[in-house]
């Protein structure tokens, strides 16, 4: 599925509140949001019929929208059901949905106040990004580095935010990796490119400060796991001298879920039992089934 272009597919995408052919959803050359990246989006997925924290996506995508300076024309319990009923015309069970707004092409220039917001919502099958998610994925250090709060809103899932990510896990995917860890602008562990990290040493989980890129969705469900099993978790500033000291990494996203990492540059990792574990959890969870609480025990050193 991966192998047929996005613009040439079957079924419909939900556009501006009413469905359009797939084939059909198209914009102008001269839209603001291609020019100047005034776009959001959000990243979802569909587990047996139902969007995991579907109302907790929506919210985010209209917050991101403010942080941008426009407003999106359509309430979050509209979004909701937009996407829901997406997924039913498509007749998906499981799939990944991408909801995602810009400015139109009524002004074109810096400055865009009169444009039209539009809304479109697509969903498509698309397993796990990464094939080696129990094995472990092999990353870079990024040649790119994630920008101060003061320069970028963070907080936004912002599709300019993406740019250094995209040609980051470019030069990764050149150089036989599979993605890139990035840095922030004072040198210390940040995320993947389009997933969080995570590390684990003598049974706790340390995962950095999120306040210089996105918090995401996952990240918050599987630090809610975490602490649900009884085990230490860490949110604090990560050097790339202290990846030496740590037993395990996995890195979280909708995208990747929970993937576990084998090597960052020079640094070994082997995934263990509580990548596993969290690995587990995390399915059940997006499922709806019971989660199993016995505690794992540790990998021997």
């Amino acid at each position: 599925m991966t192998a047929i272009p996005f613009h040439d597919r079957d079924g419909v995408i939900w556009y501006d509140g009413a469905f359009v052919d797939w084939r059909d959803a198209k914009i102008h050359v001269l839209t603001h949001g291609l020019h100047y990246a005034s776009s959001v989006f959000e990243g979802e997925r569909a587990y047996d019929g139902e969007i995991f924290k579907s109302t907790a996506h929506s919210a985010r995508l209209i917050r991101s929208a403010e942080l941008l300076g426009f407003q999106i024309p359509y309430s979050l319990a509209e979004i909701d059901a937009a996407k829901a009923e997406t997924i039913r015309k498509m007749g998906y069970a499981d799939c990944y949905v991408r909801a995602f707004a810009w400015r139109g092409s009524e002004m074109m220039g810096i400055s865009a106040q009169n444009n039209k917001i539009h809304l479109a919502i697509a969903a498509w099958e698309w397993p796990s990004v990464f094939q080696d998610k129990a094995k472990g994925i092999r990353l870079m250090f990024a040649p790119w580095r994630r920008p101060s709060p003061e320069t970028a809103p963070s907080a936004a899932k912002a599709a300019g935010l993406y740019m250094i990510c995209t040609i980051s896990k470019h030069e990764a995917e050149r150089k036989g990796y599979h993605d890139a860890l990035m840095l922030d602008w004072q040198g210390r562990v940040a995320e993947a490119t389009g997933a969080n990290v995570f590390f684990v040493r003598d049974g706790e989980v340390h995962t950095p400060i999120a306040d210089c890129f996105l918090d995401g969705i996952t990240r918050q469900t599987v630090i809610d796991l975490v602490r649900a099993r009884g085990w230490r978790m860490e949110q604090r500033r990560i050097l790339p001298d202290e990846l030496y000291g740590f037993d395990e990494c996995f890195i979280t996203g909708t995208a990747a879920e929970i993937t576990a990492v084998a090597e960052i540059g020079p640094h070994r990792f082997t995934p263990g039992a509580i990548t596993k574990t969290l690995q587990e959890d995390y399915a059940r969870l997006v499922r709806r089934k019971p989660i199993e609480r016995e505690k794992p025990k540790r990998a021997k050193a």
